[in-house]
């Protein structure tokens, strides 16, 4: 069983930042694309970045381009999103969302319906 967990929300000051990570358990992160939505108040899940399986190819949302980095350390089973220059509309709950990809493969999906596995989510709040 695969298992995401998010970690690193929390409250930050417009034009801060914050880094929130996620957590691979189960399987090894190698085998997968993985990427970060949001989910605001009364808004519909967006795309925010991905990542393909090896690291090399990433992709990033307009509204925060720029601004967030999505990263990975596949040593550690781990994908992390920077996030700088922070803006109150940042804030949501961020989800982590892995897809099982062949390692050669240099594929990065901003669709959510191609991604398997999902986390709970971490609350990010930023201020004005």
């Amino acid at each position: 069983q695969v298992q995401l967990v998010e970690s690193g929300g929390g409250l930050a000051r417009a034009g801060g930042s914050l880094r929130v990570s996620c957590a691979v358990s189960g399987r090894t992160v190698s085998n997968y694309v993985m990427g970060w939505f949001r989910l605001a108040p009364g808004k519909e899940r967006e795309f925010v970045a991905a990542i393909s399986v090896s690291g090399s190819r990433t992709y990033v949302a307009d509204s925060v381009k720029g601004r967030f980095t999505i990263s990975r350390d596949n040593a550690k089973n781990t994908v992390h999103l920077q996030m700088n220059s922070l803006k109150p509309e940042d804030t949501a709950v961020y989800f982590c969302a892995a897809a099982v990809f062949p390692l050669s493969s240099n594929v990065v999906i901003i669709t959510e319906r191609q991604y398997e596995f999902w986390g709970q989510g971490t609350q990010v709040t930023v201020s004005s």
